[in-house]
């Protein structure tokens, strides 16, 4: 099969000049964000659709794609700017390491009139080894920039891997079968044990500059039911008040949070989450707010958003949205950017209407670094910023919310 492999690719890589040289029938052949062939084969002409998308279709003879642009914002104000007008505490984004290469990006991520916090990644790749190069990368950045820091995933499932990777050999999946509910007990607390950290870390801003702790992400299933992890398998529900105390003992100052996604309509998945949190304060045990994820769709925002946010408010936490975007289908068209402008609008407004919430990061502000197409095949465009880093439509709509 290697063999089969290499040899496929080595042919494969003889006729791609030809094979990119122009567009086929029906093919993409232009748009914002298009980097292959601008021009058709014979017979098929390169048309103009809408400004992220131009194809081949037949035609009189082979033609370069119409040059477009995004339908541009018309807002002059910030994003932070207006978030504080609004009482909020900051408007931020989301970022990683490979788009700090970018300058264009940095410059943008930089902007204090729209992002006045960010949320970096992870430490700690695998037990024991805290990497935090990669980390103080970003903090460096808040730091000479002046903004809050969120810090992500204590404890995940989804995230365990890149905590964790390798144990003993045994790939982190089978963790549950050489660590002992002890032993993990000790492994939670020693990644917040503050004199560790403070040690091993290139800076201690690592942790004081930081305003919140997503100590828990995504605990539960869509049913409401425990999502199973090597944290709950191990230890049990008790996992999630020994880790908020932990890092209580780590970072005294810094707001604690649970984090998750569906849990902004009424539902299992929210009522699990509100319970949970009863159940922590009945403990005593130190949970100061929780996050919404808000990774929706374009045309599906719950209407009861506003209404969840009021609810856990009630309980004396604060809130906060945390990963926002808004996915499309592709290609965009002008309707489906004027829908998202609207659900943008909506989400900021939720926040804006309840006083217990606090800020709004969305999940990175342009499109060229977004997760979504990776995952979601055939969707995209979920942010404020297109693949060019113009702003769209939906930059107005945030504007709007916070009005």
């Amino acid at each position: 099969m290697a063999v089969k492999l290499a040899l496929s690719f080595g042919c494969l890589l003889s006729i791609l000049p030809l094979a990119i040289a122009q567009s086929g029938a029906y093919g993409q052949c232009g748009g914002i964000g298009w980097t292959g062939s601008t021009t058709c084969i014979s017979g098929f002409t390169c048309t103009y659709s809408n400004p992220y998308y131009s194809q081949c279709l037949p035609g009189t003879a082979p033609t370069s794609v119409r040059t477009s642009t995004a339908p541009a914002s018309t807002s002059t104000a910030g994003l932070a700017v207006a978030a504080k007008a609004a009482g909020k505490k900051y408007f931020g984004s989301a970022t990683d390491n490979p788009e700090l290469t970018d300058a264009a990006y940095v410059a943008g991520l930089s902007n204090l009139k729209d992002f006045t916090q960010i949320t970096p990644d992870a430490t700690e790749p695998s037990r024991g080894t805290f990497t935090f190069t990669n980390g103080d990368a970003v903090v460096n950045l808040a730091l000479k920039n002046g903004q809050l820091l969120r810090g992500k995933y204590h404890c995940t499932g989804t995230k365990i891997s890149r905590i964790y990777t390798i144990y003993q050999g045994t790939l982190v999946y089978g963790i549950t079968n050489c660590l002992t509910g002890s032993q993990l007990e000790g492994l939670t607390t020693q990644r917040f044990n503050p004199s560790s950290l403070l040690t091993v870390a290139p800076s201690s801003a690592i942790i004081k500059e930081k305003y919140s702790w997503d100590v828990v992400n995504e605990p539960f299933n869509e049913d409401g039911t425990w999502r199973d992890d090597v944290f709950h398998n191990t230890i049990g529900d008790g996992y999630v008040a020994l880790a908020l105390r932990a890092a209580r003992a780590a970072d005294p100052a810094a707001k604690l949070y649970l984090n998750d996604y569906n849990i902004e309509n009424t539902g299992a998945k929210s009522t699990a989450m509100y319970n949970l949190v009863k159940s922590l304060q009945a403990q005593g045990a130190p949970i100061d707010g929780v996050g919404f994820q808000c990774h929706f769709i374009v045309g599906q925002i719950p209407t009861s958003f506003q209404r969840v946010l009021e609810q856990f408010t009630a309980l004396g936490i604060e809130v906060a949205i945390t990963e926002l975007d808004i996915r499309m289908t592709l290609p965009a068209t002008p309707a489906l950017l004027q829908q998202q402008k609207q659900d943008y609008q909506n989400v900021i407004a939720a926040c804006k209407n309840v006083a217990g919430c606090i800020g709004v990061t969305i999940w990175d502000y342009t499109d060229k670094y977004s997760w979504v197409p990776s995952v979601f095949p055939g969707e995209g465009a979920p942010l404020p910023w297109d693949e060019n880093m113009v702003k769209k439509p939906a930059y107005d709509g945030i504007i709007a919310g916070f009005a």
